[in-house]
């Protein structure tokens, strides 16, 4: 069963967002909210209520994976700093916002259950080779 969230015009660029997703993505939620909490990016706090929102959203469930994590871009806020383009004008910036898309799930994917079977395959040939003495433990 899948559990999502969307978190919607996060004060945060989707650039710095992005940066800190990749670093949890092939993580488990909660060794990712573990990381995020000692990780000293600014974009780790919202990324972090988003993934404790959607794991509440899910219960007490075991197994969860990230099935994805999606950080599109929000409203650019157009703005302008004054005094920066000398004689009294000013420059415009744009402020960026983010939106941040979680999607978990307790199923296995095909890609975990082809890697599963080749693990315990290559286990059962090595205990095979224990019991016949041909391989040290």
């Amino acid at each position: 069963m899948e559990f999502i969230t969307i978190q919607k015009n996060i004060t945060s660029s989707p650039r710095k967002l992005r940066l800190v997703a990749g670093m949890v993505r092939k993580m488990d939620p909660y060794a990712a909210l573990d990381v995020l909490q000692f990780t000293t990016n600014g974009a780790a706090r919202p990324l972090a209520k988003a993934i404790k929102t959607v794991v509440a959203n899910a219960g007490s469930k075991e197994g969860l994976v990230f099935k994805s994590i999606e950080i599109n871009e929000g409203l650019k806020m157009r703005r302008y700093r004054v005094g920066t383009a000398g004689r009294g004008r000013g420059r415009p910036y744009k402020k960026r916002t983010a939106h941040i898309k979680i999607v978990l799930t307790d199923e296995i994917s095909d890609k975990g259950k082809v890697k599963r079977e080749k693990l315990k395959k290559k286990e059962s040939k090595t205990k095979e080779k224990i019991k016949k003495g041909e391989e040290k433990v």
